[in-house]
């Protein structure tokens, strides 16, 4: 028999694209076991829902693949179609190559147990107001059915603003955030719960949009990172806005202006508290006057101060 196209007798340009991953990997188990060594050799960083290869390998193989993320061992040793291995391997690419989140690669973040759409207009949910939230902020509020007006500054994604609605039934909130991409995120997220009669999306920087309006409670994560820090992050980080993250030399540019701010805008007997990172010892020095209670969460401690309305500036 001729073989025209090589000595060999096989024809290299039919079979070419079988050649390495899409032709050696077969199974959900062969690809979860490349992710995973990729991730480790090239030293992509977790920090955006995962804290090691394993589990990111799951979230970003089962997703691609449509299939539940908690049900890994059914599939295991599934066969995976040729189109898929090549949507993989793209996948895989993109999160090593070029650092991307797998959050922005899947269009989803999680926070207890609520998923949330995401993609680069804004940053992926991560807070340790989920757990607070969780417990009803507790001890705090006494009695969560007590919290009829609440309010989301820097609300981002929307995120946070749906777990009030979950922590507090009979209150109303208001999320506020200057990004219009961060808004057309959080409401196609508000949407997707059903919660446009409890949550009020509104455009402003910081306060300057609520005119008078008072809250029972005032919950921010805004963006807290130190000039320093901002160098030194890690790549996955800057496909992330920099309006989200960056706040100055000492990062308390926003945090100062909450600070000055947030009185004419709580009920009496209201509460601020605010997500500020590592930053504790920054804050104490800039406001050694404020008698700041440091809450404590699963994830670390001292990463979010909480202030009564009377202790705040008038």
């Amino acid at each position: 028999m001729n073989h025209p196209d090589n000595e060999s007798g096989f024809d290299t340009d039919d079979h070419h694209h079988e050649a390495g991953p899409l032709a050696e990997l077969v199974t959900v188990r062969d690809w979860l076991r490349y992710a995973v060594s990729r991730f480790n050799r090239n030293k992509v960083f977790f920090g955006h829902g995962c804290t090691n290869a394993f589990d990111e390998a799951v979230w970003l193989i089962m997703h691609a693949l449509d299939l539940p993320a908690d049900r890994l061992e059914p599939f295991m040793d599934a066969c995976i179609l040729g189109e898929e291995r090549e949507h993989l391997l793209a996948l895989i690419d993109r999160r090593v190559d070029e650092r991307v989140p797998t959050a922005y690669l899947t269009n989803e973040a999680w926070l207890n147990g609520f998923r949330f759409k995401v993609d680069p207009r804004v940053i992926i949910p991560r807070s340790f107001f989920a757990e607070l939230l969780e417990d009803g902020f507790s001890p705090w509020v006494n009695d969560p059915e007590t919290v009829r007006s609440a309010l989301d500054l820097c609300c981002g994604s929307g995120c946070l603003a749906i777990l009030m609605t979950q922590a507090f039934p009979k209150a109303q909130i208001v999320a506020v955030d200057l990004s219009d991409d961060a808004l057309a995120v959080a409401q196609d997220n508000i949407d997707d719960y059903g919660l446009n009669g409890q949550i009020e999306l509104v455009r402003s920087d910081l306060f300057e949009g609520l005119a008078d309006r008072r809250f029972d409670l005032i919950i921010s994560n805004p963006p807290y990172v130190t000039e320093e820090a901002m160098r030194a992050l890690p790549p996955e980080y800057l496909h992330e806005p920099r309006m989200a993250l960056a706040a100055g030399v000492d990062g308390l540019d926003v945090v100062r202006r909450i600070l000055v701010e947030a009185r004419a805008h709580l009920n009496p007997g209201g509460l601020l508290a605010v997500e500020i990172g590592h930053n504790r010892s920054i804050v104490e020095s800039a406001f050694p006057e404020l008698p700041f209670v440091w809450l404590a969460a699963e994830g670390g401690d001292d990463m979010v101060f909480l202030l009564h309305a009377e202790d705040l500036p008038g």
